[in-house]
């Protein structure tokens, strides 16, 4: 059989190659043995193919998706929207000299930003700068009284971290460490002048805690990903509040779970 490839349009590209590679096969069968000729287009052949095998696996793995997990010496560096809320209100003293006064702290919502630098693939060291203004209000025999002092805080907090899944898509941590509560700019506020007897300057103590936190990593790209995270801070202060010649001092315990919801990216 002739089969003229030149002239029939249907036989182009891989259709041309098979059938000019069925007719030497079949000539190469008549005699018994396989031709060069033939041999050297089933050569060409497996290695279309081999070829044709490897660019498909490599556009698999381009589809896959990157991964943002960080290895030793790497630097994260996290951006969170983050609820403060203070658990402790019980706990909370009376103002010295007024039996059953007492205050409860609100909650704040605030931008944070935190570095974790990894000393290996599951060790990281995170250090944690958020500060917000939180209204300390009247308790106790002061409920409905209002704002009484308002402040600024600024916790630092240094935790050490474990990694559970460094190399995986979602990666949960756990941490621990240290903080150092700063209060600053505080403000007694007119209603608590007039409940004291008049002008009143705030002042609340600074002090250490410990921390603990949970959170996970979610990759979105090769260097983004989704964080959540949730944190205990151990946050206890006292407020002296001075009236003139007289001092009156009111403990209160903050103790705050932060939780927030972010954006890193790898270094």
């Amino acid at each position: 059989m002739i089969i003229d490839l030149d002239h029939d349009p249907f036989a182009t590209g891989h259709k041309r190659s098979q059938c000019l590679l069925r007719y030497i096969k079949g000539s190469a069968a008549s005699s018994g043995m396989k031709s060069p000729v033939y041999m050297f287009m089933e050569e060409i052949m497996t290695m279309k193919f081999a070829k044709i095998a490897l660019v498909t696996a490599a556009a698999i793995g381009a589809m896959a998706p990157a991964m943002a997990n960080a290895k030793a010496g790497d630097w994260i560096v996290r951006a969170r929207a983050i609820m403060i809320a203070p658990t402790d209100g019980g706990n909370n003293g009376d103002v010295t000299g007024i039996a059953g006064a007492t205050v409860n702290v609100d909650n704040a919502i605030t931008p944070e930003v935190d570095f974790t630098y990894m000393a290996t693939d599951n060790i990281g060291f995170e250090l944690i700068a958020a500060t917000a203004k939180h209204h300390a209000k009247g308790a106790g025999i002061l409920d409905g009284a209002g704002n009484l002092v308002n402040t600024w805080v600024l916790p630092p907090t240094l935790t050490a971290q474990w990694h559970f899944a460094p190399e995986a898509k979602v990666r949960p941590y756990i941490g621990a460490g240290i903080n150092y509560t700063m209060f600053y700019n505080e403000k007694a506020t007119s209603t608590l002048d007039g409940a004291l007897g008049g002008d009143t300057k705030a002042k609340l103590k600074n002090d250490w805690g410990w921390a603990v936190q949970a959170g996970v990593d979610i990759d979105l790209t090769e260097k983004f990903f989704l964080n959540l995270d949730v944190k205990y801070i151990d946050i206890n202060t006292k407020a002296t509040l001075t009236t003139g010649s007289t001092v009156r001092t009111v403990k209160v315990d903050l103790d705050p779970i932060v939780a927030g919801v972010g954006f890193g990216m790898r270094f």
